[in-house]
């Protein structure tokens, strides 16, 4: 079952392969949205919220002047994704994923991609996330649209259990986004009282 959160979404399976998309709209200008994203990890609320998230490290970051592009490079580690006793079968607790994003504050877009480097020889994943102003209203709107694909690389003794492991890890990966939304929606408030002189 797909999670709904104010969202469309839509799932393919292919190829053993599961891939879902989302949408999601922030009544906030695409500033305070892209702001709310860089300080997900950080505060130790959304930390408790974000409970599957490790830790979190920048790797690099540029800004292309000519352009006025900003690109970083994040490392993430994560709790292993799917049911308790993959990761018993796997031996390892933890995922690391790398994740790239790209900003151009000309054209007012945000840019992220995320796979993960370790478990490839287990799971594969992929996600996509994109932020721009919203076209019925882009100065205080803004449209999240996210891809994600989940790819099980099954063991011989669960290749019959591969297409159930798919789906528990979309629903996982369905409920982590959800948090994730309800952790940049109370950013963005308190981001919003702030440039008011609001004290929440």
């Amino acid at each position: 079952m797909l999670y709904n959160w104010n969202s469309n979404q839509a799932s393919i399976k292919s190829n053993m392969v599961r891939a879902y998309k989302q949408e999601h709209v922030y009544k906030h200008p695409w500033e305070r949205v892209t702001s709310a994203s860089w300080r997900k990890f950080t505060d130790p609320e959304n930390k408790r919220i974000l409970s599957h998230v490790l830790e979190v490290d920048t790797l690099n970051w540029k800004l292309d002047r000519e352009s006025g592009k900003l690109y970083t490079t994040r490392a993430v580690t994560v709790h292993a994704p799917g049911p308790w006793f993959i990761r018993k079968i796997i031996g390892q607790d933890i995922c690391h994923c790398v994740e790239s994003t790209v900003v151009d504050a000309r054209t007012q877009s945000m840019q992220l991609t995320s796979r993960n480097i370790s478990l490839q020889k287990f799971i594969e994943v992929e996600e996509k996330i994109r932020y721009h102003p919203h076209p019925d209203n882009p100065s205080e709107w803004t449209l999240c649209q996210q891809e994600t694909s989940i790819r099980i690389k099954p063991l011989s003794a669960l290749a019959s259990m591969a297409e159930k492991i798919e789906q528990r890890c979309v629903e996982k990966f369905l409920q982590n986004s959800a948090k994730g939304r309800e952790v940049m929606e109370r950013i963005c408030k308190y981001l919003e009282a702030e440039s008011r002189g609001i004290a929440l």
